[in-house]
């Protein structure tokens, strides 16, 4: 038995402390904005204007989120355009008041300051299918209650995400390792298919799990913090660090 725990420890402390113990002095050497409203929210200007743009489009897109919490985890988001449309909208899950929010800010903004990045995008007939399914796992989402979000282990801006991309699982690459939430499920215990439906997940309560898919890798949840291997794209996943290799899609 003793020899078990050991080997538990040196595992927990290779896959799950170590880099986030790293991650954490890198993070801290950074340096980052006291408070929200010293930070910078203005476009990245990663998105080209949407008048410039011929079709329907979908982006995730995804940034650290601020200060110290920004050690582990990304903010992530879903942009779309309908091919008729002459602006974006956007759709975020955030932690004051409804969590559900339209256009909270700009489609390309940053992230208390954190440079966004684009994870998957979709475009064309692709983008135009997945629209209206996008709209209804919106309006259909399960924690639009005020005072239902919680930054851990959920319901946050990633089980948000992770919700739409059970409607369109095209959009489950985008689903990060520090993507933290992305595994909270409102049953405590889970078993069934990951996000990609090419896959299965078990997960209790967000805080423990583990997820082999296609898509997914081979992913092992410990309080949140997600290791494993993407062989489909290879790329290994770290707690802190997140993704390393090749991108998600």
């Amino acid at each position: 038995m003793l020899s078990l725990f050991k080997n538990v420890l040196l595992f927990l402390t290779l896959i799950f402390f170590l880099p986030l113990g790293s991650h954490a002095a890198w993070w801290w050497n950074r340096g980052w904005s006291e408070h929200w409203s010293g930070a910078d929210w203005s476009s990245a200007r990663l998105l080209p204007p949407a008048e410039d743009v011929e079709g329907a489009t979908v982006h995730v897109m995804a940034a650290r989120v601020g200060r110290w919490r920004g050690i582990f985890a990304h903010h992530t988001w879903i942009v779309i355009k309908p091919a008729d449309a002459s602006r974006y909208t956007r759709y975020d899950v955030v932690g004051w008041g409804a969590p559900v929010r339209t256009d909270h800010r700009e489609a390309d903004a940053r992230w208390f300051g954190n440079d966004p990045v684009v994870l998957v995008s979709l475009n064309g007939e692709a983008a135009e299918k997945a629209i209206p399914s996008i709209r209804r796992a919106v309006a259909g989402y399960p924690f639009a209650g005020s005072g239902s979000y919680r930054a851990w282990p959920g319901p946050n801006s990633n089980t948000f995400i992770a919700h739409v991309a059970q409607a369109v699982p095209a959009l489950a690459p985008a689903l990060l390792p520090t993507a933290l939430g992305k595994d909270f499920r409102s049953t405590g215990f889970f078993a069934g298919f990951a996000p990609s439906g090419l896959g299965i997940q078990l997960s209790y309560d967000g805080l423990f799990g583990v997820t082999v898919g296609w898509v997914e890798g081979l992913e092992v949840n410990f309080l949140g913090a997600v290791a494993g291997l993407d062989l489909r794209r290879p790329a290994i996943k770290l707690p802190g660090w997140g993704r390393i290799g090749l991108a998600p899609a």
